[in-house]
Formats: C-alpha cells, structure tokens, sequence
C-alpha cells in the first residue's frame, strides 16, 4: 500500500489515481471514516481525466494507528507531509465535515502555487461546539455523549449514528442497508483512540481566522437538513467569512450527501473546478 511517514514515525496511506500531469484534486474524508467514502467522487473525477488523491487521517484507515497528534494542527502537518512528497501544486482540495476543517486550515497555511482552488462540504467550520463567542453552536453534552458512545459502545454506536448521518431517519427515506455498512466498516477499520481523541479536534477547533485567509476561489456547500453539522451556523457562516466564497445549500440533503446525493454534487464540482 502506498503509504508516506511523518516526522513522528506515523505512517499516512493514500490513494493516487490517474495521469501526474493531469489537474490534481485531493480529497480529505470525514470522521471516523477514511479516504473511501470519496469512493463517487474519486470515479467520477478520474473519468473525466483528473489526478484524484485522498488519504486516511492518522488512526483512520489504513494509516498507523498512532497514539499521538489526534489535534487539527497535526492532521493539517500530515497533509503538508503527503502534498510536499507528491509535490502537488496549483491542487484542488475538497474536505468533508472534519475533512473541510482540515481543508480551510490547510489551504490557509498553504505554500504559494500549492492549491487554486477549495471546496468545504458539510465542513465543521467555522466552529461546531456552543461557547460564548458561538451561542448558537452544538451544546458540548452532545459531543460528550459522543464521546462516551465512542469509547464505550462504539460499534453499535457507529451502525446508529448511520441514520442520521445519511438522513435515513427521515420519513421517506430511501433506506441504503449496504451504505450504512460501509460506513460502519470504515469506521470500525480505525483507532478508537483516534476517533475518541478527533472528537475535539472536529467540534471544538475554531476555523474562523483561517477562513479569513482563504484567499483562492472557494466553494461552500451544504445540506439544509444536515443533522450533524447544523447549516446555518456552520456552512452559512463558513461561506460569509470566506472572501468571496460561493454558497450551494441543498433543501432537505442530509450532512452524507456526497454519497445519497453524489450525482448533483459531482456535477456542481465539476461546474465550480472547470468555472
């Protein structure tokens, strides 16, 4: 498997698809799972004859399952790692939910000509937990019962969480048995250390200044029926504190629709990436 080492032994596997010369998107997944819930996108872009690239955080996936650096600055110093030995430039980066924090911060530290584009998907910024500064975010019970639920029960946990997750719950649904256990497999694939430990790093990182530095063309999409990350004070907020940002909100899509809804997301990708 190929696979990069940080500077503190941990080992990063990743997938890389397609022609070296071709314009290079990379992906950066959600918590708990890793780079295969890129699955629609990464076949989707590679057919249209992009570079596709994802990873699975350290402690998801296939990556080593250290026991360390589970914090965004860490995650953020691992993309550095993989972009820097693939030497990728004038890249794409999509993230999803974590993966979109992982991307604002990354993008806003970037080194010139190492990213023209970013899309935040469903993304945890700018903030997820309620404090004084954010009254109307996600009370901090709520991510404690998460991380009880994680430490505790978390492969029954995980399976439950499915619901939700995918807007299964909702009257109607188009129920997908096989999507929620692949869900559950790539979530059980990971540490539980990892994950207990990436509870902070999602709910309670503030991306607000390194929004404020985003400063290449930049997507904001989002689910108005996103359970998990509520919209309006995450992607709604995300895209006015972007300069310049454009903001795709879907009626009643739920925060996984990159898998439920891929075939609309794919074609606003694309239309963004090639605008």
């Amino acid at each position: 498997m190929p696979t990069i080492k940080t500077q503190d032994g941990t080992e990063i596997f990743y997938k890389d698809w397609g022609s070296k010369d071709a314009q290079a998107i990379m992906f950066h997944h959600g918590w708990p799972l890793s780079s295969d819930d890129w699955d629609a996108q990464m076949m989707f872009f590679l057919e249209k004859g992009y570079r596709v690239i994802a990873h699975d955080r350290r402690g998801h996936g296939r990556s080593s399952q250290s026991a360390t650096g589970h914090d965004m600055d860490t995650y953020v110093a691992d993309v550095v790692a993989l972009t820097d030995a693939l030497d990728l430039r004038n890249a794409i980066h999509i993230g999803h939910s974590t993966g979109g924090g992982e991307v604002a911060r990354y993008v806003a530290k970037a080194k010139p000509g190492r990213v023209s584009k970013a899309v935040l998907v469903s993304a945890v910024a700018p903030i997820m937990v309620k404090t004084e500064n954010n009254p109307d975010g996600v009370p901090m019970d709520v991510f404690n019962f998460v991380r009880e639920q994680t430490a505790t029960n978390r492969a029954q946990f995980f399976y439950d969480f499915t619901m939700q997750f995918f807007g299964y719950n909702r009257e109607g649904a188009d129920i997908k048995e096989g999507v929620r256990r692949n869900w559950w497999r790539q979530g059980m694939m990971g540490s539980v250390l990892a994950h207990y430990k990436g509870i902070a790093a999602f709910s309670e990182t503030d991306f607000t200044e390194d929004l404020k530095k985003i400063a290449v063309p930049t997507l904001v999409m989002h689910g108005e029926d996103d359970q998990v990350v509520p919209f309006p004070t995450t992607g709604k907020m995300s895209a006015a504190i972007v300069p310049g940002a454009v903001l795709k909100s879907y009626p009643g899509y739920p925060h996984g629709m990159p898998t439920t809804n891929a075939d609309v997301i794919n074609a606003d990708l694309l239309a963004f990436i090639q605008g």
